[in-house]
């Protein structure tokens, strides 16, 4: 704004002094031109009465006519000189007339002569100075003798000349000065509503939209003041609404609970809330105007995509992919933003995690075959002993011993299978809850270890446990002994004789790992998100011969959960299974 005020003030002040200035250049030369007539005008009248007063005396004496001319200088303080009509000087009160040469050439007799022009302005050579020189013709007794001439000093008319020009200069610079003060005081007065109205605009570009101007006088710049602040004040409201209504959206959008990405027209993400980051298990910030197909890794939701821009209709598909060792079902919902002008905007997507209604949907359709394919095999086997032994084998000793041996361990296979069916029923149940306690998990894997040495000894298998640094977690004692059993007890039955356990627990600042690793047969990568599920078994063969139920995984993944572990798997077929889980030190909420 101070350049505004030097753009405004300078040219005002350039104008006002050039008109001063062109005033000053014809005030002065007028104000020469009057006091130059008037001078003239007054050597005319001093050569009237010279030419008066010469008549009175006998201007044929010479030593007379001298003396007159000398007294008539004295008395009118100019230089008189008369000369005849040949030229000759007969009078001179400046200096001695017989010295002076012919004077009929001069400029003013001249003019005289012609009736032209009888004043001339020059130097004088005999007194040294410059005069203003005027002749007439010296008329007396109606005889023409010659001429008369009056020569005055400049000094005084130069005087005059210079006092007139300091007094212009002078009486202009004030006038300057004044005006320019003026301009600058009223300048001020209106640039100053101007400058805080450019202050206030510039506040409310950067988006601070409480601040507000001076409204000053009921003048133009006051009725703009006013209006800006009327403008801040509305976009103080509207901004105040637009982010009220922007927390939640927010809000809405980060705690829906469902995956929401919005995808402009040219591909580019614009938008993730918080639930994608567990939808696809990635830091999806990153994703962030990145077109979908390089930051997407699930082939299907791209293909989709793909579809939802070609067709640009809504679309809804369920999908499936792998997130770990689990397999994670999503409804997905696609629609196109269409502007009012009819032209695509970009594309929305919905994903609604559907895991858990799949896997009740799974697990209702499962129990009942798995279940009667579990208890058919005992059933069937009791049954058919228990018929050959009254049809007549009992009365053969040896047969009868065999058998009845064959029915107990049915018997114990079909009472284990109903108690874990049981102890799984319990877990999931929502009255569950754990005992919590400090539980040292070196101290737990050394007893389990010692409980199942016996079974790893038969087998020809060593049970290596490794610790470091502080295993002390808050934990159910009891829950996760029986985790530990399961998952050890996997690794003897699936590893072939001479192969080694390794168990491996570690201290962390914030949690503790715990890792069961074996020399078994391995699980492929696409086994491993199923092996969890009720009756999943890698090796069927392997697995019933050693009397497992197949729900020792799912007893394992359920209570890992409710203990807030993190539980992964990381085999390949032929060179073992390490399962890992990650126990926080802390436990969650007040559920210790």
């Amino acid at each position: 704004m101070n350049s505004y005020r030097f753009r405004l003030i300078v040219p005002l002040s350039l104008i006002i002094l050039i008109v001063l200035s062109s005033l000053g250049a014809l005030l002065g030369p007028f104000i020469q031109e009057f006091y130059q007539e008037r001078m003239n005008d007054r050597v005319q009248k001093e050569a009237s009465i010279v030419s008066f007063a010469l008549a009175q005396v006998d201007y044929t004496d010479e030593e007379i006519l001298q003396e007159t001319t000398m007294e008539l200088s004295q008395r009118l303080d100019a230089r008189i000189t008369i000369i005849a009509a040949d030229g000759e000087v007969l009078a001179e009160s400046a200096v001695d007339p017989a010295q002076m040469e012919n004077h009929l050439d001069r400029p003013e007799i001249i003019g005289a002569q012609d009736d032209t022009n009888p004043f001339e302005v020059r130097y004088s050579d005999t007194i040294n100075r410059e005069l203003l020189f005027y002749a007439e013709p010296l008329v007396i007794e109606e005889e023409n003798i010659g001429y008369l001439r009056l020569g005055l000093e400049m000094r005084e008319l130069n005087e005059v000349y210079q006092n007139i020009w300091t007094l212009l200069i002078i009486s202009f610079f004030i006038a300057f000065i004044v005006i320019l003060l003026f301009i600058t005081k009223v300048t001020n007065q209106l640039i100053k509503p101007i400058e805080d109205a450019r202050r206030v605009a510039n506040e409310l570009a950067r988006g601070n939209f409480s601040a507000r101007t001076y409204e000053g006088l009921h003048i133009e710049t006051g009725e703009l003041n006013r209006s800006i602040n009327v403008l801040a004040e509305n976009l103080d409201q509207i901004t105040k609404t637009y982010e009220n209504q922007q927390e939640r959206l927010e809000t809405l959008i980060e705690n829906m609970g469902s995956g929401l990405i919005l995808i402009n027209s040219k591909g580019d993400i614009t938008l993730m809330n918080r639930s994608c980051k567990d939808i696809f298990e990635e830091d999806t910030d990153e994703w962030k105007n990145q077109l979908y197909y390089h930051a997407i890794q699930q082939k299907k939701v791209i293909k989709f995509i793909q579809e939802l821009f070609l067709i640009e209709k809504p679309i809804r598909k369920q999908m499936k992919w792998s997130a770990g060792i689990y397999i994670r079902h999503f409804d997905v919902h696609g629609a196109p933003i269409v502007g009012n002008d009819g032209q695509l905007k970009g594309m929305v997507l919905v994903f609604h995690d559907i895991t858990e209604l799949k896997k009740l949907e799974q697990a209702r359709k499962d129990f009942v075959a798995n279940v009667s394919h579990e208890l058919k095999t005992p059933v069937t086997s009791l049954k058919g002993f228990t018929e050959t032994l009254l049809d007549g084998a009992m009365h053969d000793e040896a047969l009868r011993e065999k058998f009845l041996t064959i029915i107990a361990k049915e018997s114990v296979r079909l009472e284990e299978l109903i108690g874990d069916l049981l102890e799984l029923s319990r877990i999931e149940g929502e009255h569950f809850e754990l005992n919590w306690e400090e539980v040292n998990l070196q101290e737990l894997t050394s007893e389990v270890s010692l409980m199942l040495s016996e079974k790893a000894r038969a087998k020809k298998m060593e049970i290596h446990t490794k610790s470091e640094g502080d295993v002390t977690i808050p934990a159910d004692a009891s829950r996760l002994k029986q985790v530990m059993i399961n998952l050890i007890n996997n690794a003897i039955v699936y590893s072939p004789e001479g192969g080694e356990i390794f168990v491996r627990l570690k201290g962390q600042e914030e949690n503790v790992v715990m890792e069961v690793t074996d020399t078994g047969i391995g699980i492929s990568k696409k086994e491993i998100p199923r092996i969890f599920e009720r009756f999943y078994r890698v090796d069927r063969a392997r697995s019933r011969n050693s009397g497992g139920t197949g729900l020792g995984l799912a007893i394992v993944k359920h209570l890992a959960e409710a203990h807030h572990a993190k539980l992964s798997v990381d085999s390949k077929p032929g060179r073992g299974t390490t399962f890992r889980m990650v126990f926080l030190r802390k436990p969650f909420g007040d559920e210790k």
